[in-house]
């Protein structure tokens, strides 16, 4: 596929020239072999103790296991060399799932070297979903991180004619699985260690891998990151190497690094999303290749975001570039509030003293702002922002950042106030990643910020007659627009997907239905429409108001945006974890709340212990059943959906009211399909979920309706 330059700036032939993710592994080669480009624990490391939620002491970094980048390219090649021999060819899919590790980056790389389609799997995927985006992929390998993920593709083996092999890179346990005989057919998997590669590859002529790299074209697909759709199976966003290497180059010029040292990333977030395969895997090389620094990855441990232990490794690593979703945000907020309930005295005084300067220093640095810092705000930094920054393990760090869901404002204050500023980042994999970015130099807390250098962006409405889309004016008041500001939020780009990939092995429908959601995503102008629903000001700075699939559009008529309320809700009882408004063609909306509680991080539902201010909603209250029972804590939550309810910023009529909640048991979790592997809500499966609750709210006269179990 050709590439579209534009005449000049960053999207020009001159700035980012088309190339191949070999091609731009090898400029790295040549300015930066022998720097690092990846550590991990693994030598000395202990074992998470079963049932524990107290890791090991993190190892000094001087012990972590190591990679130069002339290594990792070493590693790479061998596992081309050894892909082609089990029998990968040209397009055949690789699987690739576990939690992040070095192997999982040398797995993606050694299949694009070797001319095949990278197709990375959450590692909270079901053994359903790991069977379909096996079979969609057309893979033939399958790299995993231990048995358990092995055993997923041999239970599937029947149905996956086209798997020959499965690789296996546990370093804790390298005793490989035996080959796998397919019943009823005369098909044998080879399953193999990590180590066992190094032979394998031998059968493969180092110019065999060569020949295929140089065979590759820019404009070609890469990598499949598959979406994690609310409804249906996920589709697959065909990413080409000039989708992410121009994405990646673009991000460069908003992120403060290239200081001629060693910039650092702790990688945690999934691999297999656009956001993992960007920070984590292109854009360490596209840094270290313009230099005069190198970028390292440093990776979390596997259990790291299940029991709270990021902040060890944070402090280990200290990260300079530091992306994290709205939740691990969140909770590093709970944390720090946690730890400082006990301060008292002067002691309290003083740190609310040094927040209050940091806080306006952070609000004279938004856009508009004077960017002055207040009388005394060095001696609030030296005294307690600085030490707050290094017992959390950001004191280093130059770009912090969050996407893939929205966050509240509350969370970048408290932030801002401790001297962090929290840029928000927005797109989707369909664009690469992030289309619109903050900075420290232009920001407005609350807008997703403005377009990255030669991403198009533009907010628009269909024209009465539905041929073509209007833009819609820009809104005066970012914060209060008015609805004929409002409307889809649409990019253009070289960062644009090349489409959504159709197998034909998988029949005449799946076709049909691929190319019916290409033609719904991307216009004959070439403009990806997200389904967000948005505004932009005069600044050209974005804000999300809303998403067009999540409208509630009430018996009436009416349009609700419920994010905004729900957000709210939650802001005015911060023991509230989740909110969920329901109402769409319905008389009127009501509400499914959660509260915080111990063990839900996201990947689970939690227990039934209430946690951070959820403990402190009522003295001497603990858990979440007593909660459902508790007078004083439902009259808390019924408050804060009173005074939403009355607040006509965000409730602006009846309709938009809520009328009835419930409280949940637990909370939404990935593994009870609630939420994204990027914990974003998925609404269709909350509402199928607890279909019964809410359709027992509907039938009682009570605001509190006690939560009703579906059957």
């Amino acid at each position: 596929m050709d590439i579209r330059y534009s005449e000049q700036g960053a999207a020009s032939k001159e700035s980012c020239p088309g190339m191949t993710i070999p091609e731009l592994f090898k400029c790295v080669l040549a300015n930066a072999a022998d720097k690092f480009a990846m550590r991990v624990e693994r030598d000395g490391l202990e074992p998470l103790a079963p049932g524990s939620r107290k890791a090991p002491p993190s190892l000094p970094l001087e012990e972590w296991k190591a990679w130069t980048y002339q290594q990792y390219y070493d590693d790479i090649m061998m596992a081309a060399r050894a892909f082609i021999h089990l029998g990968l060819e040209e397009f055949d899919g690789v699987n690739i799932y576990g939690f992040n590790a070095p192997e999982w980056l040398m797995s993606e790389m050694a299949c694009i070297f070797a001319g095949g389609v990278a197709a990375g799997i959450y590692p909270s995927d079901t053994p359903d979903q790991v069977e379909y985006k096996s079979r969609h992929s057309s893979s033939s390998i399958a790299c995993c991180e231990g048995k358990k993920q092995a055993q997923m593709f041999l239970a599937a083996a029947e149905r996956l004619p086209k798997l020959k092999a499965i690789i296996c890179w546990d370093v804790n346990d390298s005793e490989p699985l035996p080959d796998y005989e397919v019943p009823n057919s005369d098909r044998v998997i080879k399953c193999l260690h990590w180590s066992q590669l190094k032979e394998v590859a031998e059968n493969t002529a180092i110019e065999v891998v060569q020949e295929k790299m140089d065979a590759l074209q820019p404009g070609q697909v890469c990598a499949y990151i598959y979406t994690s759709g609310t409804t249906g199976n996920p589709k697959a966003v065909m990413t080409s190497h000039d989708n992410i290497i121009f994405m990646a180059t673009a991000a460069l010029t908003n992120i403060p690094t290239n200081m001629g040292e060693e910039e650092r990333v702790l990688s945690f977030l999934p691999l297999s999303h656009v956001a993992g395969m960007m920070c984590d895997v292109v854009l360490p090389m596209a840094q270290t290749n313009v230099g005069p620094g190198h970028l390292c990855v440093y990776f979390a441990r596997p259990y790291d975001l299940k029991i709270g232990s990021m902040g060890d490794r944070l402090r280990a690593v200290r990260p300079t570039l530091f992306l994290g979703v709205p939740r691990v945000w969140e909770k590093t907020a709970e944390a720090i509030k946690k730890a400082g309930a006990n301060t008292k005295g002067i002691k309290k005084s003083i740190v609310q003293w040094a927040k209050a300067k940091g806080l306006e220093y952070q609000d004279n640095c938004q856009m508009g702002g004077t960017g002055n810092k207040p009388a005394l705000y060095g001696l609030a930094d030296k005294l307690i922002l600085s030490k707050v920054k290094a017992v959390l393990g950001l004191d280093q760090c130059k770009f912090g950042a969050t996407g893939a869901a929205p966050i509240t404002k509350d969370t970048l204050e408290f932030f801002g106030a401790l001297g962090i500023q929290i840029n928000e980042l927005y797109g989707m994999s369909e664009s690469t990643g992030g289309t619109t970015w903050s900075t420290a130099e232009a920001h407005v807390w609350g807008s997703c910020g403005w377009a990255t250098p030669s991403c198009e962006v533009r907010i628009c409405k269909p024209s009465e007659h539905g041929a073509a889309s209007v833009d819609c004016p820009q809104a005066d008041d970012l914060f209060n627009p008015s609805e004929e500001s409002q409307g889809e939020i649409c990019y253009r780009g070289r960062h644009i997907m090349l489409g959504y990939m159709a197998n034909p092995d998988l029949g005449e429908e799946h076709i049909e239905e691929i190319e019916k959601k290409n033609s719904e995503a991307i216009d004959s102008e070439g403009w990806l429409h997200s389904g967000d629903m948005g505004c932009m000001d005069t600044r050209g700075m974005v804000k999300i108001t809303g998403r067009y699939k999540e409208l509630i559009i009430t018996a009436g008529g009416e349009n609700i945006a419920p994010v905004p309320i729900e957000d709210n809700i939650k802001k005015l009882c911060p023991a509230i974890s989740n909110c969920i408004m329901i109402g769409d063609k319905r008389k009127f909306n009501v509400a499914l709340i959660s509260l915080r509680a111990v063990g839900a991080e996201g990947e689970d539902p939690g227990t039934d212990e209430l946690n951070g201010d959820a403990a402190k909603l009522v003295p001497g209250l603990s858990t979440v059943s007593a909660a459902m029972e508790n007078d004083a804590a439902i009259a808390a939550i019924q408050k804060a959906i009173d005074d939403t309810n009355s607040d006509g910023h965000f409730v602006v009529s009846n309709a938009a009211k809520i009328q009835k909640w419930t409280l949940l048991p637990y909370d939404l979790s990935i593994k009870g399909g609630e939420l994204t592997p990027t914990l974003k809500t998925k609404r269709g499966v909350v509402m199928k979920n607890f279909e019964t609750a809410v359709e027992a709210m509907y039938s009682s006269k009570e605001k509190y309706v006690k939560f009703t179990k579906s059957e």
